[in-house]
This record gives structure tokens, C-alpha cells and sequence, in this order.
């Protein structure tokens, strides 16, 4: 990676040491390159990452949302229903003669 960098800036650093402040510099320059380039490539990685959790989060919820729906209207049937059932048996209450009865307290 080095190698390519330096080639694709033009430059060409001698194979013996020591190097110059210049060649030096030009070394730790494309270096610097190389850790951003791979600190970039993980970034992106890791956003990837957790944009794909949050969709796979959200599709969850969605599907959950749609469950509690589903539950939401059934109860509500449901309700309807014994509130149907209780309003028919008041009536049927309601149409009989009022009885007396007697409570005893021991």
C-alpha cells in the first residue's frame, strides 16, 4: 500500500538507510493516508452495520405493531359482544316482576 501511494505521488524513496527529513516526512505523510483510508473503510463498516440493526429493529417493531393490531381488534370484538350479551340479560331482568326477598344477618 505504501509502494502505490509513493508511486502514485510521484515519488521514490532509496532503498538505504538512513532517509532524509524530506523522505521522512513523505513516508509519514503517506502513512498517515493509509491509517485514514482504513480508519474511513471502518467507519463506513460500522455505520453499515448499525443502519442494518435499526432496520432489522424496525421491521420487528412493524411486524409486532401489526400483531397488537390484529390483538387490538379482536378484543374489541370480543367486547362487543359481551357488551351485546350483558344489555340482552338486563333485559331479560328488567321484563320479570320486581321480587321481594329477606336477607338474614346472623
Amino acid at each position: 500500500e505504501e509502494k502505490r501511494l509513493l508511486a502514485q505521488e510521484g515519488v521514490t524513496l532509496p532503498g538505504t538507510l538512513p532517509l532524509t527529513q524530506a523522505e521522512e516526512r513523505i513516508l509519514k505523510k503517506v502513512r498517515r493516508k493509509i491509517r485514514n483510508k482504513q480508519s474511513a473503510q471502518d467507519s463506513r463498516r460500522r455505520k453499515k452495520e448499525y443502519l442494518d440493526g435499526l432496520e432489522s429493529r424496525a421491521a420487528a417493531c412493524s411486524a409486532q405493531n401489526q400483531e397488537l393490531r390484529k390483538k387490538v381488534q379482536e378484543l374489541e370484538k370480543l367486547n362487543g359482544s359481551l357488551l351485546r350479551q350483558l344489555q340482552a340479560l338486563i333485559k331479560q331482568t328488567s321484563n320479570k316482576a320486581a321480587q321481594t326477598s329477606t336477607c338474614v344477618l346472623v
